[in-house]
């Protein structure tokens, strides 16, 4: 591995509470082990720690040690406050759901930005690019796909097509997807759960068959495509590919369509101020853009030898010396 080529930078690493998290799946580790090992020191906190103070950003954070000891993987110290100016960079790792408290924290790391601190991703640009409908303004790479709160669209949508997938736009891991077809018994219950009674949009899709191939994670890195997806392949009688729903994830290289699709996303992701993107594709058809805190890294690193991680750290470093 190459040494660090800049100076030791702070980094701030916001994500859910660090004892809850997969040790042997989760990527923020391996961001954390990464920047450690090339002389980078971190501190941790989580959302509810940022706060203003007469429009100065303060953290309450703790410093933390990372470890690759699945039976001790951290160490935090004692928790201080300190204005972010103190931070060369933030991660902003926290999980969805996007909801007003995430809302809120993207609000404040603006002030992060104002102090010349990076912010990975931009605050502006995880409000700006929803996981599902940002994928939308590449519509000619989806399949058929609408979004709305109303029964008589989607239904007449089912009609059309047949066999539809349809998911919150706010959900992650697979919660709140079901899979409908012209004949399924229970159309009006299930989009009256997930519109509250047509008061809230959601995303219906054509069902794609391939999916029994794996939904395909392809991760972007400051505009670079990675060379291997992740293939998320759904157990037996489930619909959903995501690990979280019980999916395998073999990793294998992308497919000239694949790269052809990621390509294309790729320089307006980065151009957005999003480095970290992972496109989720069936079918070499773009079914999400994950900004918020894409995975797979690890699981993409251990099957090819891959260091995607460190990838995004030297990514980062290249952007604070230019």
């Amino acid at each position: 591995m190459s040494q660090a080529t800049t100076k030791s930078l702070n980094i701030l690493v916001i994500m859910d509470p660090i004892e809850r998290v997969n040790y042997k799946k989760d990527t923020t580790l391996a961001m954390m082990w990464s920047a450690q090992d090339r002389g980078h020191t971190l501190g941790y906190c989580q959302i509810h720690d940022l706060w203003l103070d007469r429009g100065q950003l303060m953290i309450d954070a703790q410093p933390v040690t990372a470890k690759r000891d699945p039976n001790d993987f951290y160490t935090l110290g004692d928790k201080t406050t300190a204005p972010v100016s103190d931070y060369d960079v933030i991660l902003m790792r926290k999980d969805p759901p996007f909801n007003m408290r995430f809302l809120y924290s993207t609000y404040m790391l603006d002030h992060a930005k104002a102090a010349g601190v990076l912010v990975v991703n931009d605050p502006q640009a995880l409000r700006d690019c929803n996981e599902k409908l940002f994928a939308t303004w590449f519509s000619e790479h989806m399949s058929p796909t609408i979004v709305t709160s109303k029964q008589a669209h989607i239904r007449q949508f089912i009609t059309e097509q047949q066999d539809v997938i349809v998911k919150p736009l706010d959900g992650m891991g697979g919660t709140g997807i079901f899979r409908l077809t012209a004949d399924s018994p229970n159309i009006g219950v299930t989009l009256e759960i997930l519109t509250e009674l047509e008061t809230l949009p959601i995303m219906a899709q054509r069902y794609l068959p391939e999916i029994k191939e794996g939904d395909k994670r392809v991760l972007i890195v400051d505009g670079a495509v990675v060379d291997y997806s992740l293939a998320r392949i759904p157990v037996k009688g489930e619909t959903r590919g995501n690990l979280a729903a019980g999916g395998s994830g073999v990793a294998m290289p992308l497919t000239d369509a694949e790269r052809k699709v990621a390509e294309i996303v790729a320089p307006i992701v980065k151009e957005k101020g999003l480095m970290f993107v992972g496109l989720d594709l069936i079918g070499g058809r773009i079914t999400e853009i994950n900004v918020t805190s894409p995975t797979c890294v690890r699981e993409i690193d251990d099957q090819c030898g891959t260091d995607i991680a460190t990838d995004l750290i030297i990514a980062i470093e290249q952007k604070l010396n230019a």
